[in-house]
């Protein structure tokens, strides 16, 4: 498996990833996203300012994220640890639905901590559903620290934050 910068040829079969990924969570019961979000427009403006990442195994993407420093507003409520602000944020994990328990998620937020420590910064912070149990206890196992609630799309449950100090 590779992890690489992706670029705007890897639009289609990004979009392919995550629909396998959006059908496995519909299939377990998972209401984060759906046939809306993640969209063609939000990744092309990944892809655009080179901030998408993509897990590649023989040609075939089978994992992808973005990972930015650009926080939602309401992370501005809570009490981060890292006070300094020289962070990256996680956006759109996603997992092909057969790679799934197969450590790519885990592959990429460790890829990401990598670009934390090349890019000299200190933590990584980032939400997930409180549908999504699963993904919850992903980033307890990696260490993550649960720091709050907040409220981040409307007709959804709270999203919790998360945030992992790489550099003390």
């Amino acid at each position: 498996m590779i992890i690489r910068k992706a670029n705007k040829t890897d639009l289609k079969n990004i979009m392919k990833m995550y629909k396998s990924c959006v059908t496995g969570m519909v299939e377990n019961g998972i209401d984060q996203w759906d046939e809306t979000y993640p969209n063609d427009e939000i990744i092309i403006e990944d892809l655009n300012v080179g901030t998408y990442y993509i897990a590649e195994i023989d040609r075939t993407i089978i994992g992808g994220v973005n990972i930015d420093n650009n926080q939602d507003d309401t992370y501005l409520v809570l009490d981060w640890e890292d006070k300094s602000d020289s962070f990256l944020v996680v956006h759109r994990l996603g997992v092909m639905q057969e790679f799934w328990n197969k450590k790519i998620g885990k592959d990429l937020m460790l890829f990401t901590e990598n670009l934390v420590i090349e890019k000299k910064l200190k933590s990584i912070r980032l939400d997930t559903y409180s549908g999504n149990p699963k993904a919850m206890e992903f980033y307890r196992r990696l260490g993550y620290n649960e720091l709050g609630t907040i409220d981040l799309k409307p007709n959804k449950n709270k999203y919790h934050c998360f945030e992992k100090n790489i550099i003390k």
